[in-house]
């Protein structure tokens, strides 16, 4: 589900803009990137804060 949510967020951004996103899915630390760069995006920083999993991703050109 955080994958569909980021493109669904992602839709309403413009290039060059950043997005964090915030989970507790560990799937997600392959799964975002690898959507990313099929989507022309890129993954800025995987961070593990507590029990969380903070993406940040720079909006590219889709």
């Amino acid at each position: 589900m955080p994958v569909i949510r980021t493109q669904d967020k992602i839709k309403t951004l413009s290039s060059g803009e950043i997005l964090r996103v915030i989970c507790t899915d560990p799937g997600v630390k392959a799964d975002i990137p690898t959507w990313c760069r099929i989507n022309g995006h890129m993954v800025l920083e995987i961070e593990e804060k507590h029990q969380e999993i903070h993406v940040t991703i720079e909006v590219g050109n889709e």
